[in-house]
């Protein structure tokens, strides 16, 4: 904190004798006058707090801002008289203190916890001013049906509430102790500082015996007035900032938030508790958001966000058109491999979803409602998928490889109003209170339906005889799908129809997909696109959540039984099946002849092991994209190029043209890849550019890329720059011919004192050695002057972490040499490298490079 910024002002109007306030002010009339600012921040604290909150809006101001964060009378350091201050009271005082501040331009309020209302208070009162809104976890209501939170009741009680908050610090303690990790110990005793003594601490109690928690408290009627009147703030550029793990304002209040002020844009920081704006760097955010929404727009007649409102089509959704035309047809659409091999033609499959849409209508599912899907490939997911879909409803795919952690995680995300799963799943959702009215997939025994609290199953909602509904628009939210976590936090990814008809149309394109075409899907996500690309669809006997479990005669059989001329699978799917080859029956091996298309994707795929899977299926053409949750497939490439790219990488002497990694082919139709070049620290500032042999970013922009991200406002801006492209978080280079080159994530780049280094270029050449079978390259030291760190797998496996000997690491130093003139500073050699849950492939090169960076000083060498 600066202390030129503290003021003390007093307000004459205030209870008719005048009350001094302490305020921060960045426009302090000590300091050199400044012009006439454009925007005023009006940040307004809660209870226990003080102006302290708001220090780094303040430091990172940005010129002609101006930014006052208010102590509220008898908090803070502004005046203690010993009043007792309700909600309206709070309202006016803050009016009388603006007025005296003279603040005429337009203002933006931000506020936390009970300074929300109050501020909303007064952006009521003041229309004409008010530009902006922004609110950091608080509430404006209590929504019906659900209590009071619980650490509020229960310092409301008589023998706890002065006990609490005012004979000792335990409440204020108490909400700074919600930070995870704990807040630095000068920030603790910032938020202490006003409240030393139990005088300076009376108001926190008056603040919380303020909260009505009954229609006849004094504050009830105030609170209700300012959740009616937001409907005059509702077509306010908004922004609510979000710490999920709070455990007093819990997303409850943020969706109900949402509902009254439905343009808000919403960052929902998953790891943040109550001090949102402590646990995450907020302040970026808002800024960003303010330069977007109120200072742009208010100078501009362009759409809010350019990145998101293109193509509004008023037009019905074409992902049904193929669908449609096959309703008569008694192909096959569907076998699942396994017990039984249920299967379903494509008749009683469009008879089924038509029903089921209908059904999911007449049982309270609302266009743009939210459905989650917690249901394995095959029929079911199918029926279910396609029918929320036809019925306008959003489907919430939640894949069974995030694991229990990361599923609740992506559904408290989410937030959606139904959920229709397996029994498992409904077990989960009762006993982790997963949100969403639940449906079962098929009926169950009275009993257990009211013990799961099921209202409904896939069966009894196709025998609806409710119309049908109108098709959704093609402009209408269609999905949110998940990130794997890899590479960071699980995001969800929104799709409309427009851009899932897009991927349907690239995916038809690019690999020549047409009718007589049959499917093999051991990758999850394209096992759902059968019936809109009009194929047969074969789900082969495996645990989807463990894509390796898939063996070489489980996918004959899957191959041999739908006839299939196409075969998608993961690379880890892949690896078992070259491996248990030798299981392969004859009737496997001529149905592996009548492949044409073999594709993996999903994770990064090595040359070796794609050639061994090649093998298998002779007459088939291999390919492998590229691509990320948010744009599947960017690019493609041929077994046949990777091979010729590989001689001419083996034919090059310098390292640079080495070191370029995995070669993923050219830009799929309608699709455009650029560079933005890294700076010495491996930070993307480059402008955007298709020259070659730039090392940066990759960037996309395609008909078929995500619409957003969900409740992420702050990671949808920073990916989306410029607007309408992906900032994908992979680092890459083209090459003369336009091809891509990918060398890993943009976060595992090594910045050594020569330079920045993508690690997969040598990990590839490591792994051409010998006795190794996987390798991962990290840097360990400071930004800037990181040294190169290989960690390797070996065959046989070791059972043990441990540093390489000095054979191994001289073959090891000479590999990566070939590819960067740079010297390895260590060899380890570790039992197995950690991987994701969902495509079992991608290296944590994070957790290795915060592993070997300890075990290099010192620490116990356990396994990473």
């Amino acid at each position: 904190m600066d202390p030129s910024w503290s003021r003390l002002i007093r307000v004459d109007q205030i209870d008719g004798v005048g009350r001094t306030w302490h305020i921060l002010d960045s426009a302090n009339h000590h300091e050199t006058a400044e012009p006439t600012p454009i925007l005023t921040l009006l940040c307004v604290h809660g209870n226990p707090s003080w102006s302290f909150l708001w220090r780094q809006l303040l430091a990172a101001r940005p010129a002609r801002i101006r930014v006052i964060a208010v102590d509220q009378l008898e908090m803070g350091f502004s005046e203690r008289a010993g009043t007792v201050r309700r909600l309206a009271t709070r309202v006016e005082d803050l009016c009388h203190l603006t007025s005296q501040l003279h603040i005429d331009g337009p203002v933006v309020t931000v506020a936390h916890d009970w300074g929300g209302p109050i501020s909303l208070g007064w952006a009521q009162r003041h229309i004409g001013q008010i530009a902006g809104i922004v609110l950091l976890n608080t509430a404006v209501h209590q929504p019906i049906g659900s209590p009071a939170p619980a650490v509020i009741r229960a310092i409301r009680s008589r023998s706890i509430l002065r006990k609490a908050t005012v004979s000792t610090k335990a409440f204020i303690n108490g909400a700074i102790e919600m930070s995870r990790p704990r807040l630095d110990p000068g920030v603790r005793a910032g938020f202490l500082a006003p409240y030393e003594t139990p005088a300076r601490r009376q108001a926190i109690a008056d603040f919380v015996e303020d909260i009505p928690l009954d229609p006849a408290h004094p504050s009830n009627s105030t609170l209700d007035a300012i959740a009616r009147d937001l409907d005059q703030l509702k077509d306010l550029p908004a922004l609510l900032l979000w710490g999920a793990r709070d455990k007093v304002f819990s997303d409850l209040y943020l969706h109900d938030l949402e509902r009254r002020l439905p343009r808000a844009d919403v960052h929902r920081f998953a790891a943040a508790s109550h001090f949102v704006s402590e646990d995450a760097n907020t302040t970026p955010a808002i800024y960003a958001w303010l330069e977007q929404r109120v200072l742009r727009s208010a100078n501009s007649t362009a759409p809010r966000d350019a990145s998101n409102e293109p193509n509004r089509s008023p037009e019905p959704t074409t992902l049904f058109a193929t669908f449609d035309q096959l309703k008569d047809t008694n192909e096959p659409a569907i076998i699942e491999m396994g017990v039984g091999h249920p299967s379903i033609t494509f008749t009683q499959l469009h008879h089924r979803v038509v029903a089921t849409a209908a059904g999911l209508r007449a049982a309270a599912v609302a266009p743009g409602d939210r459905v989650a899907l917690m249901i394995p490939p095959g029929i079911d997911l199918t029926v279910a998928l396609y029918g929320c879909w036809r019925a306008g409803a959003v489907a919430v795919l939640i894949d069974s490889g995030l694991g229990p952690r990361g599923m609740s995680q992506a559904l408290a995300s989410a937030s959606p109003q139904h959920l229709i799963g397996i029994p498992k799943a409904l077990v989960a959702s009762r006993t982790l209170r997963w949100p969403g009215q639940r449906i079962s997939t098929k009926p169950l025994p009275p009993s257990q339906a009211r013990a799961l609290g099921v209202t409904n199953n896939l069966e009894s909602l196709s025998r609806s005889t409710a119309p049908l509904p109108d098709l959704p628009m093609r402009s209408a939210d269609a999905a949110v799908v998940f990130t794997s976590g890899a590479t960071g936090p699980s995001k969800g990814v929104c799709y409309r129809h427009q851009e899932l008809e897009a991927q349907r149309d690239v995916l038809a394109r690019t690999y020549q997909i047409q009718d007589g075409d049959r499917l093999v899907a051991a990758f999850a996500p394209f096992a759902l696109y059968g019936p809109a690309l009009g194929v047969s669809s074969v789900v082969p006997d495996m645990n989807v959540a463990a894509p390796g479990t898939l063996t070489a005669s489980a996918l004959g059989d899957a191959v041999a039984t739908g006839q299939a001329t196409l075969v998608f699978a993961s690379p880890a799917a892949l690896r078992n099946v070259v491996q248990t080859k030798g299981e392969l029956a004859p009737e496997h091996r001529g149905a592996f002849d009548k492949v044409r298309l073999l594709l993996s994707a999903g994770a990064p795929l090595r040359p070796p092991l794609l050639t061994a899977a090649a093998e298998l299926f002779p007459n088939a053409t291999t390919h492998t994209p590229y691509g990320m949750t948010e744009a599947l497939p960017t690019s493609s490439i041929s077994l046949d190029e990777i091979q010729k790219t590989t001689t001419e990488a083996g034919n090059r002497t310098t390292p640079e043209s080495r070191a370029r990694g995995v070669c993923v082919g050219r830009p799929v139709a309608k699709t455009q890849v650029m560079i933005s070049g890294l700076d010495p620290s491996g930070v993307a500032v480059g402008e955007l550019t298709d020259n070659p042999n730039i090392v940066g970013e990759i960037v996309i922009r395609a008909p078929h890329l995500r619409h957003g991200y969900d409740r992420l406002w702050l990671t949808e801006h920073l990916a989306s720059r410029p607007p309408g492209w992906h900032r994908s978080g992979d680092v890459g280079v083209l090459d003369e011919q336009g091809r891509l080159w990918v060398g890993g994530r943009i976060g595992h780049v090594v910045t050594t004192s020569s330079g920045p280094i993508t690690p997969v270029g040598i990990e590839q050449a490591i792994e051409e050695l010998p006795d190794i079978s996987a390798a991962a390259v990290v840097g360990v030291g400071p930004v800037g002057t990181q040294q190169l760190v290989a960690i390797i797998e070996t065959t046989p496996a070791t059972r043990r972490a441990k540093v390489a000997n000095l054979d191994q690491h001289d073959q090891v130093r000479l590999a990566a040499l070939l590819v960067v003139e740079e010297e390895l500073c260590s060899v380890l050699i570790v039992p197995r490298l950690p991987v994701d849950r969902r495509h079992n492939s991608k290296i944590d090169r994070t957790r290795l490079a915060a592993w070997a960076e300890g075990v290099l000083a010192g620490e116990r060498m356990s396994s990473p």
